[in-house]
């Protein structure tokens, strides 16, 4: 369903593409290009959260920077609008992760014609892991009979290891300092000062991790956090794939993460952000753990986007989550 819907968006592009300002469900909202000032910012347009804050930290006032997935919203079940549309067709550069979140992407950039030093795909930026399916996991949805079978599922939430997000970074500044040579050190410089935060973050973690009484956690919901725990050496127990569709509460993984919890005398059980708690209450409720919210940020709800929180901040809230956790 969700593929015919983007079918219909990738149609609706095309015509804005070939109508242009005709259209007037295809004009943007912001001035047009004919009025736009001679000097225009750099238009950026990205597909999640870490993307946006990324560019954000980067470009500053220097850019306009645009998330497309609004504050608050689940970005697994994200389509894309024909306003949508119209923004990655107009931008400068379209920065997306290149998973299961946002895999509408490709169909999109065949039809708007990007070139390539328009297009940041932030898992090209790092080392991939493949998505991994621990005992005790609920398993995904199997494939639809007659669909093509493919290769190794890569995890796409690359982000949520701060080592990860630095050289996303450099790599993003070093993209965007192509487009826009004019303020190229001026990038420099801020992305530099923004690798230092990650970097303090990335020590903050270790610390935390170094003097832990245990080094395992367990996920009563989805699982983002593959480069999270890789980086930092933590086991882990979930119960389900990073963007599975399905998070209805299955008693046989209800059941061992339970037991497991109870094995290993486990604290806290986490949840992630806007979740519905389904798994993690009751698995709270069965064992005494208490229940915490460990932060994948895919998405920011709108009060903390409207106060202006970043990444580091959230990161920050689970360095916190992290030490009750293992101590």
């Amino acid at each position: 369903m969700k593929m015919k819907k983007i079918g219909l968006f990738i149609a609706t592009l095309a015509a804005c593409l070939i109508g242009g300002a005709a259209l007037t469900g295809c004009t943007p909202d912001s001035k047009s290009a004919a009025s736009a000032p001679p000097e225009k910012k750099l238009q950026i347009v990205c597909t999640n959260f870490p993307s946006y804050d990324f560019a954000k930290h980067i470009v500053k006032d220097q850019g306009e920077v645009t998330m497309l997935v609004k504050p608050g919203t689940d970005v697994h079940s994200f389509s894309p609008s024909p306003k949508d549309l119209k923004a990655v067709a107009d931008s400068d550069l379209l920065i997306y992760t290149g998973g299961d979140s946002d895999e509408w992407v490709g169909k999109v950039l065949d039809a708007a014609g990007k070139k390539p030093g328009s297009v940041f795909r932030m898992m090209d930026a790092v080392k991939l892991s493949e998505e991994e399916h621990p005992e005790g996991m609920q398993p995904e949805e199997e494939a639809e009979e007659g669909a093509e079978e493919e290769g190794p599922e890569m995890d796409e939430h690359v982000w949520t290891a701060p080592a990860n997000a630095i050289e996303i970074v450099k790599k993003l500044n070093a993209s965007i300092s192509k487009l826009d040579g004019a303020h190229a050190e001026e990038y420099q410089k801020n992305a530099e000062a923004y690798m230092k935060e990650l970097s303090d973050l990335d020590q903050n973690f270790r610390d935390v991790i170094e003097h832990a009484d245990r080094k395992e956690i367990i996920v009563g919901d989805r699982f983002p956090f593959l480069y999270f725990v890789k980086e930092y050496g933590l086991t882990y127990d979930a119960a389900f794939p990073g963007c599975s569709k399905d998070t209805e509460a299955n008693p046989k993984t209800i059941a061992f993460l339970i037991d497991k919890v109870k094995a290993d005398q486990i604290p806290v059980i986490f949840h992630i952000e806007m979740s519905n708690q389904q798994m993690s209450h009751s698995i709270a409720e069965a064992t005494g753990a208490k229940e915490r919210e460990l932060n994948s940020i895919h998405n920011v709800t709108q009060k903390d986007f409207d106060a202006g929180v970043t990444y580091v901040d959230l990161m920050k809230r689970n360095v916190k989550t992290l030490k009750e956790a293992l101590n």
